[in-house]
């Protein structure tokens, strides 16, 4: 029974990228598996938090460290700039009196950390994954901070959580998960979870689907029951992602169109599920809906950018600036 699981999942595993993209869609296709996963919404992004920070290069992290300047800039670009610019726009615009459960979509997806699996997907594309690394471990470590400022200068009451609340929350959250890593990685070694990567990758697979059937378990009522309200809001998520991805790869385009990819893609990746878990998912439809779009995006752009990401990898290995660090690996 044990190798028949093994097996199993070190298959799934092996799917790597086909699997990521089919997440979505069999999410979407079974209503009733979201409706048995939504309580457990918690449970799966501090397990997701506990595999990412298992699997963490400790020795990549610490060369980029070297970098300090650049690291720092791009942190607080995602950390404070990011969340900044989504609230004044969305007060110049109106949108917190039009639409307040919009508005509180964009303003936690704009507070949220980078996505602990940036890092795997940027060396999928070939771009430099350990300096999306040490960026997304630094940016995760502020985000309690930052998120509970700008709940507190923007979101005022709409939350059920105190903005201090919710940075402890976020905290705790984060704490666990690493502790947990850490006690992981001390039990079975770092050598016996980079031979077991596959089948990891398999249950992380799993795990995966389970947070987006959670999350996306009402697309299709609402597809059908307001089908151009749900595809602008799909439509929305596509056109921020690509926003963000574009606008930082423009502002870091000095160190190298190839390095500056990969920023933009960590920022544009947003880990909204560790909001959902900090908010106890007590959010209105809107906000809910508009995060289940989101999931689109950030597990189909990335084969959309693969020829993009391709080119600058090719320009810079030409140029001798293509960082050594930048290989393939795992995909999760």
């Amino acid at each position: 029974m044990h190798s028949a699981v093994l097996r199993a999942l070190t298959w799934l595993g092996g799917q790597g990228t086909r699997a990521v993209a089919a997440v979505v869609f069999v999410a979407m296709a079974v209503p009733p598996l979201g409706v048995l996963l939504r309580p457990y919404i918690t449970e799966a992004i501090f397990v997701l938090l506990c595999i990412s920070f298992m699997r963490v290069d400790l020795a990549a992290l610490h060369h980029h460290l070297r970098r300090p300047a650049l690291v720092a800039t791009a942190t607080v670009w995602t950390t404070i700039g990011v969340p900044l610019i989504v609230g004044l726009i969305a007060h110049v615009t109106g949108l917190t009196s039009r639409s307040p459960g919009l508005f509180l979509a964009l303003m936690l997806q704009g507070m949220a950390s980078p996505m602990m699996a940036a890092p795997a997907l940027a060396a999928l594309m070939g771009l430099d994954a350990t300096l999306v690394l040490v960026t997304l471990v630094a940016s995760t470590a502020l985000v309690p901070f930052t998120a509970s400022l700008f709940a507190g200068l923007f979101l005022g009451d709409m939350l059920s959580i105190s903005p201090p609340a919710l940075g402890l929350k976020l905290s705790g959250i984060l704490a666990a998960s690493l502790l947990a890593a850490t006690l992981i990685r001390w039990t079975f070694g770092a050598d016996a979870i980079q031979r077991h990567k596959k089948p990891i990758d398999g249950f992380n697979i799993i795990i995966l689907l389970a947070f987006a059937a959670a999350i996306m378990g009402d697309v299709a009522s609402e597809l059908v029951a307001q089908p151009l309200f749900t595809i602008g809001l799909a439509a929305l998520s596509f056109a921020i992602y690509f926003t963000l991805l574009a606008v930082t790869t423009l502002l870091f385009r000095r160190i190298g169109y190839e390095r500056a990819l990969a920023l933009g893609l960590m920022v544009s990746q947003r880990n909204l599920g560790l909001m959902l878990a900090a908010t106890a998912g007590a959010l209105p439809p809107t906000t809910w809906l508009y995060f289940a779009m989101t999931q689109f995006p950030i597990h189909l752009a990335p084969y959309m950018l693969m020829p993009i990401a391709r080119r600058f990898t090719a320009r810079a290995v030409t140029s001798g600036t293509a960082p050594v660090s930048s290989k393939p690996g795992h995909v999760l």
